[in-house]
C-alpha cells in the first residue's frame, strides 16, 4: 500500500493559515504542548479518544516500546508507536473530526490563560504567529485555527492512498534542531523570531534563534 504524508494531502498547515506574511511583521513561535497548555495534548486525545478500557490495553502493549525509551530517549520512535497503537487505521477524515471535537471539549481546561494572553498581545501588535510543535498537526490544527494561528508547523503522520492513517511518522519528529529546519521550509534560511516561547530542551534551538526567549514563563492554570 503507497504511503502518502498528511501534508501531500494537503492536510498539513506548515502554511499561513491566516492573513498574509509580509516581511516587515514581527515573526513570533510558540511551542504547544507545556507552554500554551498546561500538558501534553496528543496523549490527552489518544486517551479521550480510546476511553478507559481501551487505553489501559494500549498502554500495557506498548510497554516493550516504553521501555526501549528509558535506553535510546527517542522520542520520535515512541510517538510513532503509540501512534500506530492508537490510530492506525483510522481515516484521516475520522482523526480530523475526533480532533475538532476534542478541542472544543478541552480547549478551556487545557490552555493557559497567561499564555493565550502573550499570544493575542502579539496578535494586536500585527504579528505573525506560529505553533511549532512535536505533536501531529491532525491533532493541533483546531487549536491553531481557534487561536487564529498564521502557521502551524508539528509532527507529520502518515496515511495510505486512500486515507488511512498508517502508523508512522513522515520525516522527524518535530522538536529540537527539527523545529528550526522546519521553521527554515516556511519562511526561509535565514529566519529569525521576533520572539520565541518553549518550556523543554526541545525547544532550545527555536529560542536560540530568537531575540526574546520565553522559557518557562508561562504558570497560569485554566479556571474550569
Amino acid at each position: 500500500m503507497a504511503k502518502r504524508s498528511l501534508m501531500s494531502k494537503g492536510l498539513s498547515a506548515s502554511r499561513p493559515m491566516t492573513g498574509e506574511m509580509g516581511h516587515e511583521r514581527a515573526l513570533v513561535a510558540f511551542d504547544f504542548d507545556g507552554t500554551l497548555t498546561v500538558k501534553d495534548s496528543f496523549n490527552a486525545f489518544l486517551k479521550w479518544r480510546a476511553g478507559r478500557r481501551r487505553w489501559t490495553r494500549g498502554v500495557l502493549r506498548l510497554t516493550p516500546a516504553l521501555l526501549t525509551y528509558v535506553f535510546d530517549r527517542n522520542r520520535g520512535k515512541l510517538k510513532a508507536a503509540a501512534v500506530r497503537e492508537f490510530l492506525k487505521g483510522a481515516t484521516v477524515a475520522e482523526i480530523e473530526a475526533d480532533a475538532r471535537a476534542f478541542a472544543q471539549a478541552f480547549a478551556p481546561s487545557l490552555l493557559r490563560p497567561d499564555a493565550v494572553a502573550v499570544w493575542r498581545a502579539w496578535r494586536a501588535k500585527g504579528a505573525r504567529i506560529a505553533i511549532v510543535t512535536a505533536s501531529p498537526e491532525i491533532t493541533v490544527a483546531p487549536f491553531a485555527r481557534g487561536l487564529g494561528a498564521d502557521v502551524l508547523i508539528g509532527t507529520r503522520l502518515t496515511c495510505s492512498e486512500d486515507g488511512r492513517i498508517l502508523g508512522g511518522l513522515d520525516g522527524a519528529n518535530c522538536r529540537a534542531k527539527e523545529k528550526v529546519i522546519r521553521l527554515r521550509e516556511v519562511f526561509g534560511p535565514d529566519v529569525h523570531l521576533t520572539a520565541a516561547y518553549g518550556d523543554t530542551s526541545g525547544d532550545t534551538e527555536m529560542l536560540a534563534i530568537a531575540d526574546e526567549k520565553g522559557y518557562r514563563i508561562f504558570r497560569g492554570k485554566p479556571v474550569t
